[in-house]
């Protein structure tokens, strides 16, 4: 009968604890625009499913045609292509993904379909929350989903760029 008195009060205590602990938490809004310097931008650091994600296909090549075939690919793999296009000037590289502050999460979700091999163009001043997948002359063609997924797993999170604070979640 005493050790059930005494495994019910230590019950009670742990319970207490936990209970004080939670009220007095201090860490709520660790990590969000709660600490967030003004006048810098929030960025939606939110990981979007594809078909969430708006993107503009633009051809930095002297390949013609290549915007919309890269675009039917994106579409067929369930993303918003917004709009196809033909840059003036030639890109070296891979890829170049230009963005805003609404679009840092489908910025890195896009740099998977690019194995990491994408330049990330961050622009502070963009409004929208499309990204331009900008294709440039070493552009073979794009991940499959099991390297993709694999890419996102060695990418992480998405992290807020430099000068930014992450948007607050919504609960």
């Amino acid at each position: 009968m005493r050790a059930l008195v005494v495994v019910g009060l230590l019950a009670v205590v742990a319970l207490v604890f936990v209970v004080v602990a939670l009220v007095r938490d201090t860490q709520g809004e660790a990590g969000l625009a709660g600490g967030c310097p003004e006048g810098w931008p929030l960025a939606d650091v939110t990981l979007r499913e594809r078909k969430d994600v708006k993107i503009n296909v633009l051809n930095a090549t002297d390949r013609a045609g290549l915007a919309g075939d890269v675009a039917d690919e994106f579409s067929n793999r369930q993303f918003q292509v917004k709009k196809t296009a033909t840059e003036k000037k030639q890109i070296e590289g891979i890829a170049v993904l230009r963005y805003g502050p609404k679009g840092v999460g489908s910025a890195h979700l896009l740099s998977a379909y690019f194995l990491r091999s994408a330049q990330l163009a961050y622009d502070p001043k963009r409004k929208d929350d499309a990204v331009d997948v900008v294709l440039g002359n070493d552009f073979q063609q794009l991940a499959t989903t099991t390297e993709v997924n694999q890419a996102l797993g060695d990418l992480g999170a998405p992290q807020p760029p430099a000068g930014t604070c992450p948007m607050p979640v919504k609960k």
